[in-house]
């Protein structure tokens, strides 16, 4: 195995200038991760300087096997923790040969939300926690879980520390350094309520960026599953009864609710966000009605709700950002497996551009 660990760590950069791209796209169900790798003849530093590719669209269920080619749209670069060197991971969003987005394409409808002269000048900032949960491979239970059984109650394991409270925690630091080395802005990470279950955070990232950072910061962390022989849950409840649920609170501030007298500018967002609660419900992820219960610190998925320091709120905004007449405020209700393309630009769309 060394002789293997020696060629897959291989420098290429001490006998070639080519390097190796990983072309990164979403699969058609919207969540599944797919890559492909191709060789490029030097160093890349910007995505609009790499290639378009194509792939069999029919075997993602993304195209019909008659008309299979979907076209790859390079967007965002960042650099390889796995190949290292020159070597980049690309993120992709994908279209049909006419140049029209397919449906699992959220990234274009984002784009154009956040290229707005309006939103554009809010300079939006997300910092969004990813909640998610390590499986047993083959049994799908968590990690640290006794098969066929439970642990003990909730209690010890949030940012716990000991063999018997944190279950995953080498995954857990190597995909922390992995996206700090990719140039991911990820803030932090700790151990969840429920044992296995773990969270990382993207931000503070400007608009579309931020969606970008965490789809890659996903990928990165499949890939780093993968090698530890453990599955990645994004199952918003994936443990039914009395375990915390997964979600992805989203946090967001503009350039208004940053300045002076910006806690108004928050309140009226906020307003307005309540008055659009079943649209962006049906928009924050599958299976989140299982998770938003009123119960393990969620507001019930039918009430909309803001408080401060409220984390049973839909909305909670944070001690300090009253205390100062401005900052930023956090949406809870987003679930662990939703789009943050779609979430992100629809919490910009909501609060700057829709009018009541």
């Amino acid at each position: 195995m060394s002789a293997l660990a020696d060629l897959i760590n291989l420098d290429l950069s001490d006998s070639t200038e080519k390097i190796i791209a990983e072309y990164i796209w979403i699969g058609g169900s919207g969540l599944d991760m797919r890559s492909k790798a191709r060789t490029l003849p030097g160093p890349v530093k910007d995505p609009s300087e790499l290639p378009k590719w194509n792939y069999d669209g029919s075997s993602t269920g993304q195209a019909p096997g008659s008309d299979s080619e979907v076209i790859l749209y390079p967007q965002a670069i960042f650099k390889d923790p796995f190949r290292r060197g020159n070597n980049i991971l690309v993120m992709c969003d994908a279209y049909t040969p006419a140049g029209e987005p397919i449906p699992a394409n959220k990234r274009h409808a984002a784009a154009k939300i956040f290229s707005d002269p309006s939103v554009a000048a809010e300079e939006t900032w997300y910092g969004i926690e990813q909640e998610y949960t390590l499986l047993q491979k083959d049994i799908k239970w968590p990690v640290g879980w006794p098969v066929g059984g439970f642990p003990g109650p909730q209690g010890p394991y949030y940012c716990g520390v000991g063999a018997d409270k944190a279950f995953g925690r080498d995954i857990v630091d190597s995909h922390y350094k992995a996206c700090l080395y990719a140039g991911i802005n990820v803030s932090g990470t700790n151990g969840e309520v429920m044992p296995g279950q773990w969270e990382f955070q993207v931000g503070p990232t400007v608009g579309i960026a931020a969606a970008d950072q965490v789809w890659v910061a996903r990928y990165i962390l499949e890939r780093i599953t993968e090698l530890a022989g453990v599955v990645l849950s994004l199952d918003p409840k994936p443990i039914p009864g009395d375990w915390n649920g997964a979600g992805a609170h989203t946090n967001y501030s503009t350039k208004s609710m940053r300045e002076d007298g910006g806690y108004e500018v928050i309140k009226k967002a906020i307003e307005k966000l309540g008055l659009r609660h079943k649209e962006h419900i049906s928009a924050y992820g599958e299976g989140n009605e299982r998770r938003l219960t009123g119960k393990h610190e969620t507001a019930d998925i039918n009430t909309f709700v803001w408080g401060v320091a409220n984390r049973g709120a839909s909305i909670r905004v944070g001690r300090d950002t009253e205390q100062a007449g401005k900052g930023y405020f956090e949406d809870r209700r987003p679930a662990s497996n939703m789009d943050p393309y779609t979430v992100t630009s629809m919490i910009a769309e909501t609060t700057i551009l829709w009018k009541p």
